[in-house]
């Protein structure tokens, strides 16, 4: 098993307070703490803070990738910080590459409507209620993304909300589904 797909993966939503100006310009939250994600995991204030000041010391940076796509960069990320509310990220679009180009159309026309964060756990606890507290994680990339790897609002607002347990096997299904694609 390689390091991508060790990889876990948390949604936002545009509207969860990103900005999005003159088509390539992205600017707002990637994730919020605190808050219980569908798959039951709550990210800690703090959980970034080593990962960015490692990557920082090393000259590295977070990547902007295209779906979770290591092999399609679509731009940079200018600026990547933790503040009292969640992580920050600030970037720009790239329109001399092609999958920057279609992303801006795409976010243009409402088509694309998320973020999505690549990292690998360090370190985690639960809470009387059996949730994920994330505590430390190594933060590889953020991606924009057409469709959550949870169907979030749009499968629970049909009916009475999935658990834990049926988000996790959905999530595997669709990234089976993605990595069979993958293999094509």
């Amino acid at each position: 098993m390689d390091m991508q797909e060790r990889l876990e993966h948390k949604f936002a939503r545009f509207g969860d307070g990103l900005d999005v100006t003159d088509g390539t310009r992205i600017e707002g939250y990637a994730s919020l703490f605190g808050k219980t994600d569908q798959g039951g995991d709550i990210v800690q204030t703090g959980a970034y803070a080593a990962s960015l000041a490692r990557l920082a010391a090393s000259g590295r940076a977070v990547k902007m990738l295209w779906q979770h796509d290591p092999a399609q960069p679509i731009g940079i990320w200018d600026e990547v910080r933790e503040d009292a509310q969640g992580l920050w990220v600030k970037g720009r679009l790239l329109s001399d590459v092609a999958k920057g180009r279609e992303a801006a159309a795409l976010i243009g026309a409402g088509a694309i409507d998320g973020l999505s964060i690549g990292y690998r756990t360090v370190k985690a606890g639960k809470d009387e209620k059996g949730r994920r507290l994330l505590q430390e994680l190594e933060l590889w990339e953020v991606s924009l993304v057409t469709f959550p790897m949870l169907p979030s609002a749009r499968v629970a607002a049909k009916g009475e909300a999935p658990d834990a347990e049926t988000w996790r096997e959905l999530a595997a299904a669709f990234e089976g589904a993605r990595q069979e694609l993958r293999r094509r």
